[in-house]
């Protein structure tokens, strides 16, 4: 489509307008948590989906804050996303802490960890952050209008054109969470996450997947955690499962035991455990035709063919899907899949 524009300069020229999609869309948002300070590293992130994904499909994008957004980060993200954009404000009561926290303990967890060199480990609101991501994001009202969600961190980057629409491809193939990037967790922010996991499955058997994928986030049948997580600033992933009553029910027995605040849970390996432990293993995806960098990690297709048919600008030499402290190879292994051709000449 396109509109003729006339300057008063003299000069005439065509503005291309990308055209409406008319297609079939799933009920689907991009979604993210950001503050105000963010609007640049994240107007970045948006001109990286819009162009490689979304100026063809226009998915909506919900924007969520502990603060109100200002006019400012409205109008400049707004102008940049083809989809309807919403703003949301997170409930106080889900960016603070439970009545059943002792403050004092968890002062004085910040207090240790920080003082221990755990990475945000003296913050308090690094560990609202976490809490919201991992149970209450999708009880904003704003995501009640929506099937699917894909996350979307300031300073994120996308290498290569998504030419087909990932959410149906999800709705098709019967997936309901999908990752780029998978690593290990640190030890010193969970030493007790895995023993309240396996308290809840004790009281609630009923809700481990007879087809779980245990074998990924455990090497003992489940008697410790062997730390592997998906990284979460990049998901796709079903709403219906985070809606349901398994893990609800696993959130709140989480919440009540406290670790989000006398350690410090991420929603990673929260996400991630429950994502292997409650789903059937089939559910689970990987993207690897996604190039995604998030810092410091890259994760870029090693499959010549796949880089070249999807226009992709990233180097594989970078990539980290293969490497050591990567859990990816483990996802492959235990699910029988294989890897794409040359992956271990880019073992660094």
């Amino acid at each position: 489509m396109y509109d003729s524009i006339d300057e008063n300069s003299g000069f005439k020229y065509k503005l291309v307008k990308p055209a409406v999609y008319t297609g079939e869309k799933e009920k689907a948002c991009f979604v993210t948590l950001a503050r105000n300070s963010d609007l640049y590293g994240l107007l970045k992130a948006i001109q990286s989906v819009e162009d490689r994904f979304n100026k063809k499909f226009q998915y909506d994008w919900v924007f969520l804050n502990d603060e109100e957004f200002d006019d400012d980060f409205k109008r400049l993200t707004s102008a940049l996303i083809s989809g309807e954009t919403k703003y949301g404000l997170v409930p106080k009561e889900h960016w603070s802490y439970p009545d059943y926290i002792d403050l004092d303990k968890a002062a004085a967890s910040r207090k240790k960890l920080g003082d221990d060199g755990i990475l945000y480990g003296y913050s308090e609101p690094y560990r609202f952050m976490c809490r919201y991501e991992s149970g209450l994001f999708f009880k904003h009202p704003l995501m009640d209008d929506y099937d699917w969600y894909w996350r979307v961190e300031p300073d994120v980057e996308f290498f290569c054109d998504i030419d087909f629409d990932v959410f149906k491809f999800m709705r098709d193939n019967n997936k309901k969470y999908a990752f780029t990037v998978s690593i290990f967790e640190y030890i010193g922010t969970i030493p007790t996450l895995w023993n309240s996991t396996m308290e809840f499955f004790n009281e609630h058997p009923e809700y481990l997947h007879p087809n779980n994928m245990m074998d990924f986030v455990s090497d003992d049948d489940g008697f410790s955690y062997n730390l592997c997580h998906y990284w979460s600033n990049f998901e796709i992933a079903s709403l219906d499962f985070y809606r349901s009553e398994a893990y609800t029910q696993y959130f709140e027995h989480l919440d009540r035991s406290g670790g989000f605040f006398y350690e410090r849970w991420g929603d990673a390996p929260v996400h991630s455990i429950a994502v292997s432990l409650l789903m059937d293993r089939s559910e689970i995806h990987h993207f690897d035709q996604i190039a995604y960098y998030h810092p410091p990690f890259y994760s870029c297709s090693v499959d010549d063919e796949t880089r070249i048919k999807n226009k992709c600008s990233c180097n594989p030499a970078n990539d980290f899907t293969w490497q050591g402290y990567s859990c990816t190879g483990r996802y492959y292994k235990i699910n029988n899949l294989e890897k794409p051709d040359g992956w271990f000449e880019y073992i660094s």
